[in-house]
């Protein structure tokens, strides 16, 4: 999954992100269907200036527009922390 991730720090970069932690999650869903079908469970934590002002669902759909075609195919689920470095 390591390229998996290093693609979701690539996409991520759109949003100039100043931090950006991704854990993969994936071997504590070992059996279940998305696990079977090959995305992976990963833990994002993203600090960005870009979200400013925006709540919680505009910051994920930022992320998720990132990402792309990963969602769905190479990440099955998401679990998502996107911050402002204000709010550290």
């Amino acid at each position: 999954m390591s390229d998996t991730i290093q693609l979701m720090r690539d996409r991520l970069a759109a949003l100039a992100p100043e931090q950006v932690e991704i854990g993969d999650e994936s071997a504590l869903h070992a059996g279940h269907e998305g696990a079977r079908s090959g995305g992976g469970h990963f833990q994002l934590t993203i600090i960005s200036k870009h979200f400013a002002g925006q709540n919680a669902v505009a910051r994920h759909r930022a992320i998720y527009q990132a990402l792309g075609d990963l969602m769905g195919s190479r990440i099955h689920a998401l679990s998502i922390t996107a911050l402002t470095p204000d709010e550290l």
